[in-house]
């Protein structure tokens, strides 16, 4: 066997390993997953996610979930929590403990501490009957029955169950309150992703110039108007509503066809009934009537009345496209 094939065994035999554990979690699925779930969503505190090494990351992973779906998280360190941080834990915070085994020495100090302080605690561990386990008040079981590293060494599967096991607990959160693609906009407003749930037609139209033209325009005042607003079209309109529109193409197809120029009016060059959209519409309903018809350009309405124009590359600009 050659080295390809087998750098792609050994990839497909990982895969498979994972996805039969994690799998295998919705089988130790318990009432205190609900019960977790509902203390997290009546709390008035934050969650505070703990563990040490890879559960550490995972830990900052299922934060970064949990709070860009709604749920205030905070993570903190095992080890730096019993060296001063564990100040982070207020009163009515939950606190969720990762641990694969339950058992490591900064799991067995800081658990009591937490206990201590009559916070709430949630353990994700692959061994309930560890320390962890034990103590905590609700018990998410992660158990997998093989890393995916050849040694069993290495967390691989393990750190993937607590991963998983962190995003079901961030839907059910998600689910319970309510949580749109409004509100998940509202978390992220800077990325391409939350454009697309709140960017609308009208933030990118009014950006750009409102080329227009009569129906009686030469076809001097149609290149120029073309030239000029430099977005490769121009509306025509009368008493400000919109009866056709020019492109680039439309001149280039009129000029090669006709022998008399002099006489050609915006009238005689327009494509009747252009496709429109509404300044408030969303821009990726622009993006989708532009795909579906071939289009870079789409005029823009409000009440009936033309008031811009929104183009392919405000589109791709923005991360829409």
């Amino acid at each position: 066997m050659n080295t390809k094939q087998t750098i792609l065994k050994t990839a497909a035999s990982t895969i498979k390993l994972e996805s039969k554990a994690i799998d295998h979690l919705a089988e130790l699925l318990t009432e205190d997953f609900a019960d977790a779930v509902e203390l997290i969503y009546n709390s008035k505190g934050r969650v505070i996610i703990t563990g040490i090494g890879k559960s550490a990351i995972i830990a900052n992973k299922i934060v970064a979930t949990l709070n860009s779906t709604g749920t205030p998280a905070v993570f903190m360190h095992a080890a730096d929590a019993i060296h001063g941080d564990l100040g982070l834990i207020l009163q009515d915070d939950v606190v969720i403990c990762i641990s694969k085994s339950g058992n490591t020495p900064e799991i067995k100090v800081l658990v009591p501490l937490i206990k201590n302080a009559n916070n709430k605690m949630i353990a994700i561990t692959g061994n309930i009957d560890s320390f962890l386990g034990q103590q905590a008040d609700f018990i998410l079981n992660a158990f997998v029955a093989q890393e995916a590293c050849p040694n069993n060494l290495a967390p691989t599967t393990s750190t993937t169950a607590q991963l998983v096991i962190g995003d079901a607990l961030a839907v059910c959160l998600l689910e319970l309150r309510g949580f749109s693609s409004k509100d998940f906009a509202k978390y992220h407003p800077g990325g391409a992703l939350g454009k697309r749930l709140y960017l609308r037609v009208n933030d990118l139209s009014s950006q750009n110039q409102k080329p227009q033209v009569g129906l009686e325009a030469s076809l001097k005042e149609v290149i120029v108007e073309i030239t000029e607003k430099m977005l490769g079209v121009t509306a025509v309109v009368e008493n400000d509503k919109i009866v056709g529109i020019i492109t680039d193409g439309d001149l280039r197809r009129m000029l090669s066809k006709s022998d008399d120029l002099t006489a050609l009016k915006a009238k005689d060059i327009m494509s009747n009934n252009p496709r429109r959209i509404l300044e408030d519409a969303m821009a990726v309903d622009a993006k989708e009537v532009m795909e579906e018809f071939g289009i870079s350009q789409l005029l823009v309405e409000h009440d009936g009345k033309y008031c811009g124009v929104v183009h392919l590359h405000d589109l791709i600009k923005e991360g829409i496209i």
